[in-house]
C-alpha cells in the first residue's frame, strides 16, 4: 500500500486485513478472547491501521449507538488546552488558573462539594497544568498544588471554565445560559475530523449550598466507536488531520508522557498518568506492551488507545472487563486484562 497518509471522509475506508499487514487469524483470536470474557456483557471495538478501518466489532449492542465516553473526555479537554495555547488564548499551561478564572477561589467554607472541602489559600497557586494532570489539590486542605495525584472531576470543571473564559464562553452567574466548551469541541476538533458527536452539559447533584456555578458544570460527549476512532487517528498522527495541524505535535508528545509533578512527588505505581491521558511511557500501564502506547479512559470501559509506531488506533466503547476496578485506584484488574487482548492485536501487526 502507499505510504501516503489516509484519512476518512464521510465514512471510513474498509480493507482486507492482509492489505494493512495484519494477520487475520491473530485478529480473530483477539475477538474470540473478548467474546469469551464478555459473553454476558456488551462490547464494541473499532481498530484502525494505516488510516483504514480493519475491524468494527459489536456484541450485544448496535454499532451506531451513541453513548457517553465519561472521563475519556479529559483527553479531549487536554487537546483543547493545547489548541487554546497555540491560538494565543492562553499563554502557557503553567499560567495560574486564577489568571483566567479567579472565581475558583469563591468557594468559602460550607459551600464546597462536601464537608471539609472549600477553596483554601494554597489553591491560588494552582496552574492549568496542575488541573489537567490531576495534581491540583483543589479544595483539599492537605494537598498542596503539584504534590498529590488525585483524580478529580471538580478540577477538570475548573480547567474547562478557564478555557471557556479565555474564549468568552462562560459566566459563573449564568452557567445554564453559557455556551461553555461545547462550541470549541465542535469547531476546533470534531468538525475538522468529521466526527458527528453529540454534546451536553450538566452538573453533579450536591447539597443546596454547594456553589456548583463555580466548580460544577462539565460538558460531555456521546459518540459511536467509529467516530471516536477519528479522534484516536488524529492523536496517532501527532495532532494532524490531512493538511491541518489541529493540535500542536509538541503538545501531543508532552501530554502523553508521565506528568512531571507525578514523577517528582508520587510513587512509581502512579507513573502512568500524563496530562489528561493514561500513558505507558514508564511501563506502568501495560508492563508487557510497547512504552509508546497511551490512551484516553472513561468509566464504564471507554478507551481510545494509540500505538503510533504501529500506525494503530484501537477504540473500546464500551469494553467493561469483568471484575475490573477503577483504573486510577489500581491497574491489576483493568489494565492487565486489557493488556491480554491488546497484545494479541499487536501480535497481528506485521
Amino acid at each position: 500500500m502507499s505510504d501516503e497518509r489516509v484519512f476518512p471522509k464521510a465514512d471510513w475506508d474498509e480493507v482486507a486485513v492482509s492489505l494493512v499487514n495484519m494477520d487475520i487469524d491473530a485478529l480473530g483470536d483477539a475477538k474470540a478472547w473478548l467474546d469469551a470474557k464478555l459473553s454476558e456483557s456488551r462490547y464494541r471495538v473499532a481498530i484502525v491501521r494505516h488510516g483504514y478501518l480493519v475491524a468494527d466489532w459489536a456484541h450485544g449492542m448496535d454499532t451506531d449507538e451513541k453513548i457517553s465516553i465519561a472521563s475519556a473526555n479529559k483527553s479531549i479537554l487536554s487537546s483543547m488546552l493545547g489548541i487554546a495555547i497555540a491560538e494565543g488564548k492562553i499563554n502557557s499551561a503553567d499560567d495560574l488558573a486564577t489568571d483566567y478564572y479567579p472565581e475558583l477561589m469563591d468557594v468559602p467554607k460550607g459551600s464546597g462539594p462536601k464537608e471539609g472541602r472549600w477553596a483554601f489559600d494554597a489553591n491560588k497557586g494552582i496552574t492549568l497544568r496542575h488541573l489537567i494532570c490531576n495534581v491540583s489539590g483543589y479544595m483539599k486542605p492537605d494537598e498542596e498544588p503539584g504534590q498529590v495525584f488525585n483524580y478529580q472531576t471538580n478540577g477538570m470543571c475548573i480547567l474547562s471554565h478557564c478555557i471557556e473564559k479565555a474564549y468568552g464562553l462562560y459566566d459563573s452567574n449564568d452557567p445554564e445560559g453559557s455556551a461553555k466548551i461545547i462550541p470549541l469541541y465542535k469547531e476546533k476538533i470534531a468538525d475538522v475530523i468529521g466526527a458527528n458527536w453529540e454534546y451536553s452539559s450538566s452538573s453533579q447533584k450536591m447539597h443546596e449550598n454547594a456553589r456548583l456555578n463555580i466548580f460544577g458544570w462539565g460538558s460531555s460527549i456521546r459518540t459511536d466507536s467509529k467516530d471516536l476512532a477519528r479522534l484516536g487517528w488524529l492523536w496517532c498522527n501527532g495532532g494532524r488531520w490531512e493538511d491541518q495541524q489541529v493540535i500542536p505535535e509538541s503538545w501531543i508528545e508532552e501530554v502523553t508522557n508521565v506528568a512531571p509533578d507525578i514523577l517528582a512527588n508520587n510513587p512509581q505505581d502512579v507513573w502512568r498518568y500524563g496530562h489528561g491521558f493514561w500513558t505507558n511511557k514508564k511501563g506502568k500501564l501495560w508492563p508487557d506492551l510497547p512504552s509508546e502506547g497511551f490512551t484516553a479512559w472513561g468509566a464504564g470501559g471507554h478507551y481510545v488507545i494509540v500505538f503510533p509506531s504501529y500506525d494503530l488506533t484501537i477504540v473500546m466503547n464500551p469494553t467493561r472487563y469483568p471484575g475490573a476496578s477503577q483504573p486510577y485506584e489500581t491497574h491489576t484488574e483493568t489494565w492487565l486484562q486489557q493488556q491480554e487482548v491488546l497484545a494479541t492485536i499487536l501480535d497481528a501487526c506485521e
